[in-house]
């Protein structure tokens, strides 16, 4: 577990997907009491401080909420152990609820949660469930490319043709858990080629997803490798934004979806506040609130994405455990031995 300590220190969040680099304190006391959840959240409070809001008035059940990001917030946990304060670890992506789960930090979850949301969007043990679904896309400035010009597949991108005109964000915990799935689907020897062949190509790097858009909308990059709702953020400040997604299809590991999701400690002195806190990130309102305000995709029955979004039967990712993507021990190593890290 030490290993796995330090390397998860070593890597960061996108800054729009958490809170900054130093770890925001909870309000009060560290000691969950009567009434009151704590939540270590690896998404940012610009973006869900207002759903927990709405949890509390609804509920009358308070939030004390520690932001950073969800390496920082997994690390936090490994380190605390049974000491934690923590009752719910609410995460970017499933692989680092799945390092935590490994642990054996999270308790098993209620049927009433866990059934809420398809079998590929949770954990097989019933530790975490998935709250919203994230799409990886390549971003491509539109005066530059059109649609028909982007490859069929991400393996493509390592063409000596591409040097110089991508961007990615090494270091963001999305990436990582997109070479786990890499790791994962293609095996260790194919995604280290890749890895190899895009920094042949002396991609531009990036703190997070936002600043690589950024540099695509600009044209200082053609392409880069990011999660489909930065583009949609954006879009939503700047309709003139140039600057579209491309989905990659039939399986490729560039159409993986993964899940921002939560989980309760097995150490939670409010497991029941919690299961309440869990149980209404999957709530119809919550789920329009992902779909309307950070356009992710809704992942209950009855709420659907933005109308701009292709369905997720439309995208065609690859078959893959989610729970897999537990090993970022393993990602983080090869990142550092190719160099990127």
């Amino acid at each position: 577990m030490t290993a796995l300590v330090l390397l998860l220190a070593a890597c960061a969040a996108d800054p729009v997907d958490s809170a900054d680099p130093a770890i925001s304190e909870p309000a009060g006391s560290q000691t969950a009491e009567a009434g009151t959840v704590t939540i270590y959240s690896g998404r940012s409070e610009e973006l869900v401080g207002p759903l927990l809001e709405n949890f509390t008035e609804a509920t009358g059940i308070d939030v004390e909420a520690r932001y950073g990001d969800t390496a920082e917030m997994a690390n936090l946990l490994l380190t605390e152990g049974e000491n934690s304060p923590a009752d719910i670890f609410f995460a970017q992506d499933a692989g680092a609820l799945g390092a935590i789960a490994e642990q054996g930090l999270l308790a098993p979850l209620p049927q009433e949660i866990l059934g809420a949301v398809e079998d590929r969007f949770k954990s097989p043990n019933g530790e975490w469930v998935g709250v919203s679904g994230r799409a990886r896309v390549v971003a491509y400035n539109t005066e530059n490319l059109a649609e028909a010009d982007m490859p069929a597949s991400i393996f493509d991108f390592t063409d000596p043709e591409w040097s110089g005109r991508i961007g990615w964000a090494p270091t963001n915990g999305s990436f990582q858990s997109f070479v786990t799935a890499l790791r994962v689907i293609e095996g260790e020897d194919r995604a280290r080629e890749w890895l190899e062949g895009i920094q042949a190509n002396e991609p531009n790097v990036y703190d997070g997803n936002s600043a690589a858009l950024e540099a695509v909308a600009a044209g200082e990059i053609d392409v880069a490798f990011i999660n489909h709702y930065y583009l949609f953020q954006r879009l939503a400040e700047d309709p003139d934004t140039a600057a579209a997604n491309h989905f990659m299809t039939d399986g490729d590991p560039g159409a993986l979806v993964n899940v921002a999701g939560a989980g309760i400690l097995t150490t939670a002195e409010n497991d029941e506040a919690a299961r309440e806190l869990v149980a209404f990130l999957l709530s119809e309102e919550a789920q329009t609130y992902f779909a309307t305000e950070t356009y992710e995709y809704p992942l209950i029955e009855g709420v659907d994405a933005d109308a701009a979004l292709p369905t997720l039967g439309e995208i065609g990712s690859p078959e893959l455990d989610l729970s897999e993507l537990s090993d970022l021990e393993g990602t983080l190593e090869l990142l550092q031995e190719t160099g990127i890290l």
